[in-house]
């Protein structure tokens, strides 16, 4: 399995100004491919291969107008074509239903939030024994290590990130390492008042980073709005913007492995349901929404499972965890997001809503939990009159209501994620 380790590092005046160099270079290479293509389909031509760019841009470097591209190295341009045949194969895997949908590749600006360099192993970088990153035609830039890598890197992607600070990230390749065996399994059911809520009744508040830094950051943004466009002081204070937006991310990230790492570690198997992130950002909790960054986390268990041997279950967003007893298994309907507890007219348990759909999306996953001592598999419940419609008198049914969520095979719906 590849990962990615990413490390603070701290260029010197004349490496930023390097590093600069390089980066604007990618971008220009990288716009220039692009717009070969994107002339020739306007013009019904085939479609240019990477064979004939790369051969353009040698012929580029002896002219001119691109000879200053022979400062930077020349696996940083090549690199810079191999990422946009990705954006390519991307947009046109989403034409194919192979992945969520992405529109073409569009060209680069210098006024990007992020700017990126890649080094291959070819590219003659290395760590020095001082622990500094070597990098050609940049220079010995210094690393903050946090910890070791586990293996020899393969490539070092260089970063500047909108805050302007730079961080190296190294892939590296790495064994699976499956942990002891742990009788504990986890239903998860994620939520905005609590982040999360566990099947065995543990709830985790919502740091909530975002509403947190609200004041801050709109001081900060009012700051940025008084400044005088292309000014000196405005560019500073659109840092000073950035930097609260940074903080706020790099917080959640460091609550979002905490977490993950915490529940991976602890139980066997986990389920979690598959959330509709992108339309609940469309309604009136969308800062909220984001702010939680559930996509985020969900991706760190997914890959931290696969890690360490874990079994991890995404369950169907259309389960009715909310709407099933976990005690006796009967669907009594919809309730209102108002309704946060409730008994279930069957059985008489009082459920708590949160808890109650954390049971539910651990058993709808296939895992083993308890529910208020009652079994976790229901025995069957008979169907009610107007689901069978086949007879057309009323027949007696012992409890009124609809059975409960389904539960899946073993193994089903597994799909293991891989970090790169």
């Amino acid at each position: 399995m590849q990962l990615r380790y990413g490390f603070r590092v701290y260029p010197s005046a004349g490496q930023r100004m390097a590093l600069a160099r390089a980066f604007g270079c990618a971008r220009v290479v990288f716009n220039d491919a692009l717009r070969v293509r994107e002339t020739a389909r306007a013009a019904g031509l085939p479609f240019v291969s990477s064979g004939v760019l790369s051969k353009q841009l040698t012929a580029a470097k002896k002219t001119p107008e691109r000879e200053w591209l022979t400062e930077v190295s020349s696996v940083v341009l090549q690199q810079s074509l191999r990422d946009l045949d990705t954006a390519y194969k991307n947009f046109f895997d989403g034409l194919k239903g192979k992945r969520p949908r992405l529109g073409a590749p569009c060209f680069k600006s210098k006024r990007d939030n992020r700017q990126s360099i890649r080094f291959t192993a070819n590219a003659g970088w290395k760590i020095t024994n001082g622990g500094k990153l070597r990098l050609p035609k940049v220079g010995e830039l210094a690393v903050k290590w946090s910890r070791t890598l586990p293996s020899v890197p393969s490539t070092v992607t260089v970063i500047k990130d909108a805050a302007g600070r730079y961080f190296a990230s190294f892939v590296v390749e790495m064994d699976p390492e499956a942990l002891p065996v742990s009788d504990s399994v986890v239903g998860i059911d994620l939520g905005m008042t609590h982040f999360a809520i566990l099947s065995d009744g543990t709830k985790i508040d919502s740091p909530r980073f975002l509403r947190r830094a609200e004041k801050k950051l709109k001081k900060a943004q009012q700051n940025l709005s008084r400044k005088a466009k292309g000014s000196n002081n405005r560019d500073k204070a659109r840092i000073k913007v950035a930097r609260v937006h940074a903080r706020i991310a790099d917080a959640r990230r460091e609550f979002h492995h905490q977490l993950s790492t915490k529940l991976i570690r602890e139980n066997q198997a986990v389920a979690v349901e598959d959330l509709a992130v992108k339309g609940l950002a469309r309604t009136r909790m969308a800062k909220s929404v984001h702010d939680a960054g559930w996509s985020a986390f969900i991706a760190m268990l997914e890959y931290k499972a696969a890690l360490h041997g874990r079994a991890f279950h995404r369950i169907g967003r259309f389960e009715p965890t909310s709407q099933v007893c976990s005690a006796c298994g009967v669907k009594d309907g919809p309730k209102p997001l108002s309704v946060r507890e409730w008994t279930c007219e069957t059985c008489g348990t009082v459920l708590d809503r949160d808890i109650n759909a954390a049971i539910n999306v651990a058993k709808a996953a296939g895992l083993a939990v308890s529910a208020c001592g009652a079994q976790v598999r229901p025995g069957l419940v008979p169907a009610q009159r107007e689901e069978t419609g086949t007879n057309p008198k009323p027949q007696p049914v012992t409890n009124g209501r609809q059975t409960g969520i389904s539960v899946l095979e073993d193994g089903e719906d597994v799909n293991l994620f891989e970090c790169r």
